[in-house]
């Protein structure tokens, strides 16, 4: 299965499982197993970089078991095929998201112009406020 250009899973990697659907679909739900469980050994790949890997546990660790398999199920659909095709579907949006490291973010000073604009929002929110406040009169 081809993620990207630098991303490859073989298909024998992935292991497919099958259960009834929830949902519509009158009496066929309760005969036909066309919810698609898809389980992927992260741990044993060897073709997605280790920094891929690591990404992709932090970012999709509620979906690696202890033993470091990826299970994703699908049952959006009515026939098998199209879960099928849904699990890696799934899969690779996953692995496409977490392929390239996030930028580092880089501290930049905050510009003459951009405090000056704070500043001035804050005072006009004071004398916003301090025009609700009431004046205290005391004619005694």
């Amino acid at each position: 299965m081809k993620i990207s250009e630098r991303l490859l899973i073989p298909d024998n990697e992935l292991e497919f499982s099958f259960a009834r659907s929830g949902g519509p679909g009158g009496q066929n739900v309760n005969k036909v197993s066309s919810k698609a469980i898809l389980k992927w050994s992260l741990d044993d790949n060897r073709t997605i970089p280790e920094a891929v890997k690591t990404r992709f546990r932090s970012s999709f660790g509620n979906r690696v078991t202890t033993d470091g398999h990826v299970v994703i199920a699908s049952d959006e659909y009515r026939d098998q095929p199209r879960n099928i095709e849904n699990c890696r579907e799934k899969l690779a949006d996953m692995l496409r998201t977490v392929e390239k490291p996030p930028k580092i973010r880089r501290a930049t000073k905050p510009t003459r112009g951009s405090k000056e604009r704070r500043l001035a929002g804050k005072k006009r929110d004071s004398e916003v406020k301090a025009g609700r406040r009431r004046t205290r009169h005391h004619s005694e």
